[in-house]
């Protein structure tokens, strides 16, 4: 897989904004994708939120095995960072969401009391790589369809704030894609949730990557959904694509 840089222009403004207002922002909700955590964590995100309150959302969690989504929760905690599961699409989640942010800022409240000073709204920042369910969740959040959403990355383009009930204010904020991938497993994992342009890809290696991760990990899943036997999964990643490909009924189109 050749390296991918993928930045354009109105995400390096985005991240220069968010910059400049994180000093207006309480709570850094960073969402990633509960099928790869730590692939879909931004370096970037961690320099941009310096000290400020932060809660990570493991979005997308009806599409990720349970088991490993049980080991990054507790590894996140483990880390001190306040986590949650959500599905965005269906807005489960959303009110656990809620909570969470006014108990992480329920101790800063309580010293604003004792000197005096009335509670305000909790100014929230979401931030995440493109299409990682960031303006579902945040059109769940806000209950109306202010957020542009679509299945392709890159999709929101403005930076405005939203206005959620009388307890919170979100800056709705681009997802930030790093200019770099760190490694190639980590770009080929983007690929395969649809973090990255359909463009700039060969179809054709993401999906002998993904074989490449069924059979190390749920080879079971891979026989039963296209029809295979043990020995099948004994065959290198290109032949098991072939067979496969026969198996769906369809063409073989692939250069060994």
């Amino acid at each position: 897989m050749a390296t991918i840089q993928w930045f354009p222009g109105h995400m390096a403004k985005a991240r220069r904004e968010a910059t400049e207002k994180l000093k207006l922002v309480d709570v850094v909700i960073e969402m990633v994708d509960a099928r790869i955590p730590e692939s879909s964590r931004n370096p970037i995100i961690e320099e941009i939120k310096g000290q400020k309150k932060q809660l990570i959302l493991l979005n997308k969690v009806d599409l990720a095995d349970p088991s490993q989504t049980k080991r990054w929760n507790d590894y996140f905690t483990s880390q001190g960072i306040k986590v949650l599961t959500t599905e965005a699409k269906d807005g489960k989640g959303i009110k656990q969401v809620k909570a969470a942010i006014k108990e992480l800022m329920a101790p800063v409240f309580e010293k604003n009391l004792e000197k005096g000073i009335r509670p305000r709204p909790i100014r929230l920042m979401v931030l995440g790589i493109p299409n990682v369910g960031k303006s579902t969740f945040i059109n769940r959040m806000i209950n109306k369809n202010q957020a542009e959403t679509a299945n392709r990355p890159g999709v929101t383009k403005g930076q405005r704030w939203l206005k959620i009930g009388n307890d919170f204010e979100l800056l709705d904020t681009p997802g930030i894609l790093w200019p770099k991938f760190e490694s190639e497993e980590v770009g080929n994992k983007l690929a395969l949730t649809g973090a990255i342009k359909d463009a700039l890809l060969h179809m054709d290696d993401i999906a002998l990557f993904a074989l490449s991760q069924f059979k190390l990990d749920y080879p079971e899943y891979l026989k039963k959904a296209y029809r295979l036997i043990d020995s099948d999964l004994e065959l290198s990643n290109v032949d098991l694509l072939m067979l496969i490909t026969k198996n769906l009924g369809f063409k073989e189109d692939y250069e060994k």
